[in-house]
């Protein structure tokens, strides 16, 4: 009798936690919507801004980003230019050196104690030298459009955000494994963006990142996370948010967009997604906390119940059940995010992408916060 009822109790738990993650996504397509595509208005501009990039061993690509930022149509004498050179070992330091001319300005960060967190380092030390009212960070290896700086600008003095987060998306894709980071990547920025949007701001990207000067230090900085390599983006939209309530935005203009590539290996975007992950044992924020427990709970209960569907076939109705319910809310969602960056063809790989998205869920989940992971050629926690 008791195992006749065993069916009946399973259905109605994956039933619940199915209602959950539809609940829970409907409300990422809410966040989303909330957020006005924005079109500036001000052309006159007055804000000083310090754009600031940490690198290290970037010389195949540094020369691209140097390129859009010097071509950056925002007032040059508003605009200071900092590299900080992570301890580079190729031709980083000296590419950067060659720009000088063009108002780059080059700093070496010469740590001889090891750290875990030289990037956090790295940014601290440039903000320290910088003579901006705004701090806008982005990375080494990734390109922009010319109307990208003015258009941030334009939307911190239109409404005098703390932080804003603005988009980051991959390109120039070169196979089928890079594509399908893209649409798995522009699930995660348009999560970013609808969190902000209804208000609880849960992540962001440091790759296209604004924020006050001042308010970086009311907060301290990145004390009390700066013993962890990852979260100098992610880990200070939390203290930012809590500090000044309601004063984060999400910047939803093309002009915006930061590119960058996807990882080319599948053990480099292992490390990558560990590297992320890592960061949520320094989430305090209970909200954002449960979102990411429930998130890997669902994906937990599908490859269980895929799992147990290989030796009865109730569990691999629940799981074909359950898949198909997460394809159609997050093809809801994720129509909406692909048509803002134009991506909406790599919508046919969503069938593929979110079963596999639930396989990696669950190992990141435990991996990325079970030990050290690589970065930039070096082990960290």
């Amino acid at each position: 009798m008791i195992f006749l009822e065993i069916p009946l109790v399973v259905s109605v738990i994956i039933v619940f936690i199915i209602t959950l993650y539809i609940v829970l996504v409907a409300n990422f397509i809410r966040g989303w919507n909330r957020l006005d595509l924005y079109m500036p208005t001000n052309e006159i501009l007055g804000t000083k801004v310090s754009v600031i990039v940490a690198a290290r061993n970037e010389e195949k690509s540094i020369s691209r980003t140097l390129d859009d930022l010097i071509a950056q149509s925002y007032d040059k004498n508003l605009t200071e230019i900092i590299f900080i050179d992570d301890h580079s070992t190729d031709r980083t330091s000296e590419i950067i050196s060659s720009y000088t001319q063009h108002g780059i300005k080059l700093i070496c960060l010469n740590e001889d104690k090891p750290l875990n967190s030289y990037k956090k380092k790295a940014i601290q030390m440039a903000i320290a030298a910088s003579s901006g009212t705004l701090i806008v960070t982005t990375d080494a290896d990734c390109k922009m459009e010319p109307d990208w700086l003015k258009t941030i600008v334009s939307f911190y003095e239109e409404n005098n955000y703390k932080m804003i987060s603005s988009p980051v998306v991959y390109f120039e894709e070169r196979s089928f494994f890079e594509r399908a980071q893209s649409l798995e990547f522009l699930y995660l920025i348009g999560l970013g963006a609808s969190t902000i949007g209804n208000g609880q701001p849960a992540t962001c990207n440091g790759a296209n990142l604004a924020y006050e000067k001042e308010a970086f230090y009311e907060v301290n900085g990145f004390k009390g996370i700066d013993d962890l390599a990852s979260g100098d983006d992610e880990l200070l939209l939390h203290k930012m948010s809590k500090a000044f309530n309601n004063k984060i935005g999400f910047l939803k203009n093309r002009n915006a967009i930061v590119y960058t590539h996807a990882k080319t290996t599948i053990k480099e975007f292992i490390q990558q997604r560990k590297r992320w992950s890592s960061k949520s044992t320094r989430y305090k924020d209970r909200s954002v906390i449960a979102l990411g427990v429930f998130v890997w709970v669902f994906n937990l209960a599908l490859i269980a119940n895929i799992c147990a569907g290989l030796f009865i076939e109730f569990f691999l109705k629940a799981a074909l059940f359950q898949l198909l319910c997460k394809f159609l809310i997050e093809f809801v969602f994720l129509y909406k995010v692909t048509g803002f960056a134009d991506r909406r063809k790599l919508l046919f790989l969503l069938p593929i992408v979110s079963l596999v998205h639930a396989l990696y869920i669950v190992y990141i989940g435990i991996a990325g916060n079970s030990g050290k992971y690589k970065w930039k050629g070096r082990m960290v926690r």
